[in-house]
């Protein structure tokens, strides 16, 4: 049975992030943004979880752990892989590494950092 709770965001991990793409942001703005993304998640009732990845050729591997450590009932896939167009093929493997893993899964989108939570709340409410 699935927690409709247990929501599993996924993204760069910070030193992994190439700023250029996105003017204004930087590892200190990005790192409390995705924090209050979490914690607005669970004051919500949701229990948030994060998996950073660290390289397209880790990314896959990364997020099959993270998944296979609790059951998830959503997966949040964050703009920094799907925005970036050299990372259009990693976009596709996540998505097919959380559909393989979690079938039942809902799969959400935000546009940044600051509005994960209105994404999840698209497919889980």
């Amino acid at each position: 049975m699935i927690d409709e709770k247990n929501v599993l965001l996924i993204g760069w991990d910070l030193e992994a992030v190439d700023f250029a793409n996105w003017p204004g942001l930087n590892a200190v703005k990005l790192h409390g943004a995705l924090n209050a993304d979490c914690e607005a998640l669970d004051a919500l009732g949701y229990q948030a979880g994060q998996c950073f990845i660290r390289d397209q050729n880790s990314a896959a591997d990364d997020v099959l752990a993270a998944l296979n450590s609790k059951i998830y009932s959503c997966g949040l896939i964050g703009a920094g892989v799907r925005k970036v167009e050299q990372h259009f093929s990693l976009f596709e493997v996540l998505i097919n590494t959380v559909h393989q893993a979690t079938p039942s899964a809902k799969l959400c989108f935000n546009t940044g950092p600051t509005d994960s939570v209105e994404a999840v709340q698209r497919w889980l409410d």
